[in-house]
């Protein structure tokens, strides 16, 4: 009986345990970023995560981990496709450097927020094509960051549930990005 009065009452997780494992899965390692460089390094962070890429001079994408070429081979990044993906902003630092990412198709990455957004301005000299969709956790102050990608032609976005003044951020984004055609569903 002494025993559990020592013991301090349990307190129940507030978060899950998979949504720690999904934020170790999603940080940046530097000294490997060192060693394979920036478009590799993001390519295993996006293919940890459940995400697709492809790689320049490529027809398709690259789904699999571990078929990923060896790291003495260096390629460059085009296009991510991240449907149901793990991904968070703790990993968007993987972008910095890559400087050949045209596309990011966002869809149903649920872990994806607001702050994640902003880590897309690594991009904005490459990036051309975007979209988000039905990424449950995005709001006006997380597309505000979009403004950045001045080199942008097309933006998609839909299914953004918590998105309440639709026309008044689209009508800013269209406003700082006026050579993008945006779409808003």
């Amino acid at each position: 009986m002494l025993l559990t009065r020592l013991l301090p009452p349990f307190i129940p997780q507030t978060r899950p345990f998979f949504h720690w494992l999904d934020i170790v899965f999603n940080r940046v390692d530097e000294e490997r970023r060192k060693i394979v460089g920036p478009d590799r390094s993001c390519a295993e962070w996006l293919l940890r995560n459940g995400a697709h890429v492809k790689w320049e001079h490529c027809n398709e994408f690259l789904t699999d981990y571990n078929k990923l070429p060896s790291d003495r081979i260096r390629l460059h990044l085009v296009e991510v496709y991240a449907s149901e993906a793990s991904i968070m902003h703790y990993g968007f630092d993987h972008f910095v450097g890559c400087e050949h990412i045209r596309k990011i198709i966002f869809h149903k990455c649920y872990h994806l927020e607001n702050e994640a957004l902003k880590g897309l301005t690594a991009l904005k000299n490459s990036l051309l094509y975007l979209q988000i969709t039905e990424c449950l956790n995005i709001t006006e102050s997380g597309l505000i960051h979009l403004n950045t990608l001045n080199n942008l032609k097309e933006l998609i976005l839909a299914d953004l549930p918590y998105i309440k003044e639709k026309e008044k951020i689209l009508d800013k984004l269209q406003h700082n990005l006026p050579h993008c055609t945006i779409q808003f569903h």
